[in-house]
């Protein structure tokens, strides 16, 4: 059977039909739809009303008819009761594709569900994944672009578009990333990560889609689930991964099911609104107290923002079959997680765990957003971290890189210990992380204040400084929307404002129009480092080996048997001359002549080399024969 899979708008879709005769009545059932041959047993949770203690029957459908006799295909194991009456959960054993009717009976009175059971994906995109070739291009879809003006206010959801107020709905949406994909891909970009697209149906800010209100559908405002899958195959046609964004830790205070909790610990409660105290450093504190760890996992983190309980184990099988459902249904490549650490650290771990079973090859890049780099590691798998703890997560972002490059490049560089060296520094504590080449590297996001933001002068060379450091640097780069036109924010005084950072697109309402000579330029160098490497290997697959500079420079080569190349970048007032002889260890096995990549021009290492202010050179040198 075919593995075909439609879902669409709000409605309970995926040749789902809900049949309410009186009570019982079932309003959802959640995942919408499940698979043949996977891992995760599925558990069904139907909600509705007075569905606790009802009797399941299954039946197969066939042609619209429905099959009498025993059913083989689906078959109910057990079952159980939420603290609500209106929901029931069905652990279901998964035979065979079809279509199935689930019907509850309770006081001689009925209704029933049908079931869409799939066959799985013979070759699931997520077991290839993102990985170190890859550059991320991160898109808030708020502000990207405008595809389809007619859907920038829907009569199911609250907040109405608001185009010039900072924290509004703008419009963008997935019809504008569709129209946009070629011009991410001829930038040098590989894969796509959007934040979350999941309604989000708070009466204000619900641009940013991190209070959702409904796990299984698109937000209307963005399109739908059907036109997701289209911006999915789209990508996949043009050789463009796509990373889903998810945020276990908290819902919306929108959600659906904040009217009637299946259980009171469905979210963590106190009788007065208590938020996280974010100091998620106390998970490994060894002397942490209790009350602070708890405090930190068990607080909102915001007032819209219901924190989920996931030492509730219904809590927790929801929303590994709901990362599961994403990916399977969708053929996603991988996925990012938002707020790492502030979920229950043994739960979160579990989840993570149960993620890569189902897809051994699975790339989860999680927020870890703290410092210093002993904080990160210690999310990241495989840690070596004597309380034993193993988050299972493969990749985490590299903030202290990312607050490295800032500091770097936002001041003069005068005094000790100053400048590039902040970067050498960071990349010096590698030997904390695990797996360092599977580290999401940055010069921004969502949450930043932009690259030119946070650049002495907002200087547009030293953002060029910034994109070779990224393109060359060990790790996956990602690239915050239009940066590579250099967009800063709104609000230069108050450059943390989320509102005014997150800028529109300067395509937002079609090609990109008003452009400067130097955003034009910087857009150029973008595209020329990230394409070059695209296809090179060494970046992908190589070492690293770095050298110490105090004079406000940084070089490191990228090597490997066959081929190295040589990373020199000047941020300094003055110009630098290479002190080649300091990198000999190295490159006394290639060969000393190569063409920088960004100008074209020839270099001999057995001359003298000077750098201009304010510039990088990247040099592949073959192996020498």
């Amino acid at each position: 059977m075919k593995n075909i899979i439609r879902v669409s708008g709000l409605a309970m879709c995926l040749l789902l039909s809900l049949c309410m005769q009186a009570k019982p009545r079932i309003e959802r059932a959640e995942p919408l739809s499940w698979f043949t041959d996977m891992k995760m047993p599925l558990t069904l949770m139907l909600q509705g009303e007075d569905l606790a203690d009802a009797t399941v029957s299954i039946q197969q459908v066939i042609n619209g008819k429905v099959m009498k006799g025993e059913c083989v295909g689906l078959v109910a194991k057990r079952q159980h009761n939420a603290e609500s009456p209106n929901y029931l959960f069905v652990d279901l054993d998964v035979k065979q594709t079809g279509t199935y009717r689930i019907t509850l009976t309770k006081d001689k009175k009925s209704a029933y569900v049908d079931y869409v059971i799939n066959a799985r994906r013979p070759e699931p995109r997520a077991n290839k994944s993102y990985g170190p070739e890859d550059v991320i291009y991160l898109i808030m879809p708020d502000r990207f672009a405008n595809g389809d003006p007619t859907n920038d206010n829907t009569d199911n959801t609250t907040e109405k578009a608001a185009p010039t107020e900072w924290f509004g709905r703008h419009g963008g949406d997935i019809r504008g990333i569709i129209d946009h994909l070629d011009a991410i891909k001829s930038l040098g970009a590989t894969a796509i990560w959007n934040t979350p697209l999941l309604l989000d149906n708070e009466p204000t800010q619900s641009y940013h889609g991190y209070a959702c209100a409904d796990y299984y559908h698109i937000d209307p405002r963005f399109g739908s689930n059907d036109l997701y899958r289209d911006l999915v195959n789209a990508a996949h046609r043009k050789g463009l991964k796509m990373i889903m964004d998810i945020v276990p830790n908290h819902c919306g205070s929108a959600h659906w099911w904040m009217n009637d909790l299946p259980y009171y610990d469905w979210i963590h409660q106190y009788p007065t609104f208590t938020r996280s105290n974010w100091q998620f450093s106390t998970a490994a504190d060894p002397h942490a107290s209790q009350a602070d760890f708890l405090g930190m996992n068990s607080g909102w983190f915001d007032t819209s923002m219901p924190d989920m309980n996931l030492d509730n184990p219904d809590v927790l099988k929801y929303f590994q079959q709901w990362a599961i459902w994403w990916v399977e249904a969708f053929d996603l490549d991988g996925l990012r997680v938002d707020t790492y650490p502030y979920n229950e650290k043994v739960p979160i771990s579990k989840w993570t765990k149960a993620v890569r079973e189902e897809y051994p090859g699975i790339n989860i890049v999680g927020e870890c957003w703290t410092r210093p780099t002993s904080q990160v590691a210690y999310w990241q798998a495989d840690a070596h971290n004597p309380d034993g703890y193993n988050s299972n997560l493969p990749c985490v972002m590299d903030f202290p890189l990312q607050e490295a490059i800032a500091a770097a490049l936002g001041g003069t560089g005068e005094g000790w210990g100053q400048g590039m060296l902040k970067c050498y520094e960071v990349v010096a504590e590698d030997f904390l992380y695990a797996h360092p080449d599977n580290l999401l590297i940055f010069d921004s996001n969502h949450d930043t204040p932009r690259v030119r933001d946070m650049m002495l002068d907002k200087s547009f060379e030293r953002n060029k400084l910034v994109i070779a450091l990224l393109a060359t640097m060990r790790g996956i780069p990602q690239l915050t929307y239009g940066e590579e036109y250099g967009l800063i924010s709104l609000n230069p005084e108050d450059i943390g404002n989320h509102g005014a950072l997150r800028v529109n697109h300067p395509w937002f309402n079609g090609t990109a129009q008003g452009l400067t000579k130097e955003q034009v330029d910087l857009n150029e160098y973008y595209s020329k480092v990230l394409n070059w490497r695209r296809g090179n290997k060494t970046i992908h697959e190589g070492k690293l080996m770095h050298f110490l500079s105090r004079d406000n420079t940084y070089a490191y080569v990228r090597y490997t048997d066959k081929e190295a190349v040589l990373v020199y970048i000047n941020a300094a007032s003055e110009p630098r001359q290479i002190p080649v002889a300091q990198y000999h260890e190295l490159l006394i096995n290639y060969g000393k002549k190569g063409k920088d990549v960004i100008s074209g021009k020839e270099f001999d290492l057995n001359q003298r080399i000077t750098v201009d202010p304010l510039t990088a050179i990247i040099v592949p040198l073959a192996k020498a024969e």
